[in-house]
């Protein structure tokens, strides 16, 4: 059986007591860790289970366990030159189980071997948020069951849920969006169609950020040996001055400097962070550590408006 298990967005500690029941029957569980990573937070209970070294004492990745902290490091945080590598080491003695963690290479690469093993035994794959968040997952089930293997999944908060914090009605967001890293070779924007198409239906977007976690540098990919670049999450001020340079260049008004947006720090975490103003104005606001998120508000209900009066920059 290959049990797939929502983890929530904050904690180790989100997981569901079914989800919990279910890794600690299983003789193998396997964490993905490139689509999402759990947000801990900033609190001093959190950040006794990290380990915090100048990344420069790093070589990435990380493919030993760590002496101080007994755990395989992954990232968790980027701050200010300094990552937090967070501690599976906390999730295996809440699950009473070792945890391999699995990367964006074994997930799409090497996943064979994870549903091999679930032909024959019981498996865990855990994933931050919910386990259908992420279309690397449905193609998971599709694989497995094309394999033989049994399937269940086991539900949890994601983002695509969790956001109505803010206010905003569910049911009034259209599509949903992702803002990639701009380099100097690649600036994709095929996502402004999708934010004009919502805004003409006065609905809200949601902009999913990006993850680099684990990405091998081109120059490494053109010499046949890869070399990974540190792990990078995009803030919400990165993805507002890509939307300007986007609306810049397209200039089709699907948005301006004074359109009405929303910042999302941690979400699910209890040190969230949420903030609503113009987007102009949310460029100076510190969102603090990641995951970030943002949303471009469409029309607006008047209880969605009494909503985001209690988030609206001063």
């Amino acid at each position: 059986m290959l049990y797939i298990v929502g983890l929530g967005l904050g904690d180790e500690r989100d997981i569901t007591v079914r989800g919990l029941d279910a890794v600690r029957s299983c003789s193998k569980i396997y964490m993905e860790a490139y689509t999402s990573l759990l947000s801990l937070g900033l609190d001093p209970a959190a950040l006794a289970n990290l380990v915090r070294l100048p990344f420069s004492l790093f070589s990435w990745p990380p493919t030993t366990r760590s002496s101080k902290c007994l755990c395989v490091a992954c990232p968790q945080l980027l701050l200010t030159g300094v990552v937090v590598f967070s501690c599976v080491c906390v999730q295996e003695k809440l699950y009473g189980k070792e945890i391999t963690v699995a990367d964006r290479e074994m997930v799409e690469e090497r996943v064979d071997q994870v549903l091999s093993e679930a032909a024959d035994a019981d498996v865990a794959f855990l994933v931050v948020g919910d386990p259908f968040g992420a279309t690397t997952h449905t193609d998971l089930v599709v694989r497995a069951k094309k394999m033989g293997a049994e399937v269940k999944v086991i539900h949890n908060a994601s983002v695509m849920n969790a956001i109505g914090v803010c206010g905003l009605q569910l049911y009034r967001y259209g599509e949903t969006i992702s803002i990639p890293f701009f380099t100097e070779e690649w600036r994709p924007d095929s996502f402004y169609e999708k934010i004009q198409n919502n805004r003409q239906l006065g609905l809200h977007t949601l902009c999913l950020l990006d993850i680099r976690v684990k990405e091998p540098t081109w120059e490494s990919l053109a010499r046949g040996k890869k070399v990974y670049e540190p792990p990078r999450f995009m803030t919400v001020n990165t993805a507002i001055s890509q939307l300007f340079e986007v609306e810049e260049v397209r200039g089709g008004s699907a948005y301006g400097r004074d359109t009405l947006c929303i910042g999302v720090a941690r979400l699910g975490s209890d040190d969230q962070k949420i903030v609503a103003g113009p987007m102009e104005k949310l460029l100076s606001v510190d969102f603090g550590p990641p995951l970030h998120c943002l949303i471009i508000v469409g029309e607006t209900h008047p209880l969605e408006e009494e909503m985001l009066e209690f988030y609206m920059i001063k």
